[in-house]
């Protein structure tokens, strides 16, 4: 019996682990084909492999998505081996938080790059396909899903910069919802809150620290809960358009 997605291709940013790995292996196993995004030729490897095991059908790209030259390679190595693309989640994302005043110039720069401006040339690239998938495909509808922070949502001190980022990402996903709607590609934000996963490990030691006192004993969220929020949003009927989704642990109040 055929899945939902079956016949679709769909593209996962930051693919390699965490959130972007799960939401890979869901979205394949609703029967898309998938190709895997990210710089770590190794790691992609391993969550094709998972994929592949599973029966399902999947693409590595390895690509450094701050360089707007390879963002758009990326894509298009896509649509020209597998043939079109239904489904865009631009997960790839870093966090590096701490007070502004002390805070290195490069930590700022590194998350622009990552968090708004790769999904700005990965959108950009994808879509003239997106459009044409809603059009052309046996379910005439396409999916972007941008995944954001519950930090897109509340400002908190030491965060302000990766505040920028996310509440960015989500001014900019509603625009581009309104420009786009009417052809049915649907734009849709993910805001996950705490989750277990490798992001926290990029900030400086003494903030490392900081971040963990305030998570100590939560049960974090899992990077399959996420991904089961964007499996939802990209298999409903055409009719239906998930603008929002944010998903926080149970115990979080940020």
């Amino acid at each position: 019996m055929s899945s939902v997605l079956s016949d679709t291709v769909a593209l996962v940013t930051g693919a390699s682990s965490g959130i972007g790995a799960a939401t890979a292996r869901a979205l394949a196993a609703e029967g898309a084909a998938v190709a895997v995004v990210g710089r770590r030729r190794d790691r992609l490897d391993d969550v094709a492999g998972s994929i592949t095991a599973a029966g399902g059908s999947t693409l590595v790209v390895q690509a450094d998505l701050t360089d707007a030259a390879q963002a758009a390679g990326a894509v298009q190595r896509v649509v020209s081996e597998l043939g079109r693309l239904d489904t865009v989640v631009n997960n790839a994302g870093l966090m590096l938080t701490g007070p502004v005043a002390d805070a290195p110039a490069d930590e700022w720069e590194r998350m622009l790059a990552i968090n708004v401006n790769a999904l700005l040339e990965v959108t950009r690239a994808a879509l003239p396909h997106l459009r044409k998938a809603a059009q052309d495909s046996p379910r005439r509808v396409a999916d972007l899903v941008n995944i954001s922070s519950t930090a897109g949502r509340v400002a908190r001190p030491g965060t302000a910069v990766y505040n920028l980022t996310k509440f960015g990402v989500n001014g900019f996903t509603e625009a581009l919802r309104q420009e786009v709607m009417r052809e049915r590609v649907r734009v849709s934000v993910v805001e996950p809150g705490t989750v277990d996963t490798e992001l926290g490990s990029h900030v400086r030691a003494g903030i490392r620290e900081q971040i963990t006192r305030m998570t100590e004993g939560m049960e974090m969220l899992r990077p399959e809960d996420i991904a089961d929020a964007v499996t939802y949003i990209v298999t409903r009927d055409r009719r239906v358009a998930v603008n929002e989704v944010l998903v926080r642990a149970a115990e979080q109040t940020w």
